[in-house]
């Protein structure tokens, strides 16, 4: 049962909480689909409902729970859709999608990579809370257990690339290598050819990730990347090619798992362009 909402307990205005968490529904769109088109058009459809019947946001929750909400209706009244593949690899992460336990991804999303808590992805998915730990724990498992492979670091602070290949290979992975600069980061994606790209923005040399991955993707092209930024507001604007998994600086050990498993799993291949 829902506790009352008293009048000093008043949710933040909705239409502003809508506008503020759109660059995460579309973050979140774009890694359930496996497309940035596919993940864009449901946030588009989910603010055209809103903007037909803004009552189809929940009162009694959180605006931000009641967006991803309406985003799942919207979603799943449309078969549960994900991108086309376009590309050999991507192929592969559309027949891994299909293995998957039904409604297990979306959880692990939701927790992992948005940082929603267990109940607020229950109300998110209209579920209990036993349901949502059951489809947490069963996409950890199906996803870590499918592929391990080889992850490059490039980030400039070593304590959290430490921690960052502390975690990787906690996972099973292992750890090509780290680097601190876009020069570093090139040169060690020719010594030793990684599965996955764990890299940050800004670079010790005051360099680009983003140019570093684009420098790299000409050697080891469709490889998946993970951006790892304090602002991606700054990244998610639709306005070019977006990375499939964004984490927000700082960050939780968990969203690390997640973004990795869920990476490596799907092969997703299209990442952020300058």
């Amino acid at each position: 049962m829902q506790a009352q909402i008293l009048p000093d307990q008043a949710l933040p205005d909705p239409v502003a909480a809508v506008s503020a968490n759109l660059p995460y529904l579309r973050r979140y769109a774009r890694a359930l689909t496996g497309s940035q088109t596919t993940g864009d058009k449901f946030a588009a459809a989910t603010l055209e409902a809103l903007l037909e019947d803004m009552d189809a946001l929940p009162q009694d929750i959180d605006p931000r729970v009641g967006l991803f909400h309406v985003f799942h209706v919207v979603w799943s009244s449309a078969g549960a859709p994900v991108g086309e593949p376009d590309s050999r690899f991507s192929a592969i992460a559309q027949a891994h999608m299909a293995n998957l336990t039904p409604n297990t991804r979306e959880a692990l999303l939701l927790q992992g990579i948005e940082g929603f808590t267990q109940s607020e992805v229950a109300q998110i998915m209209r579920t209990d809370l036993e349901d949502v730990q059951l489809l947490l724990d069963t996409a950890l498992r199906e996803m870590q257990t499918s592929v391990t492979g080889r992850v490059m670091i490039i980030e400039d602070e070593a304590i959290i690339s430490m921690d960052i290949a502390a975690i990787v290979r906690e996972m099973g992975h292992s750890v090509t290598g780290i680097a601190a600069t876009r020069t570093e980061a090139v040169e060690l994606a020719r010594r030793h050819q990684p599965d996955l790209i764990l890299a940050d923005i800004q670079l010790a040399d005051r360099s680009s990730g983003i140019d570093a991955v684009n420098d790299i993707l000409k050697l080891v092209p469709n490889v998946p990347v993970i951006f790892i930024t304090a602002f991606p507001e700054r990244l998610l604007t639709g306005e070019r090619p977006e990375p499939a998994f964004l984490i927000t600086k700082p960050y939780a050990e968990e969203q690390v798992r997640s973004a990795v498993s869920q990476a490596m799993f799907f092969a997703s291949t299209e990442t952020l362009h300058a």
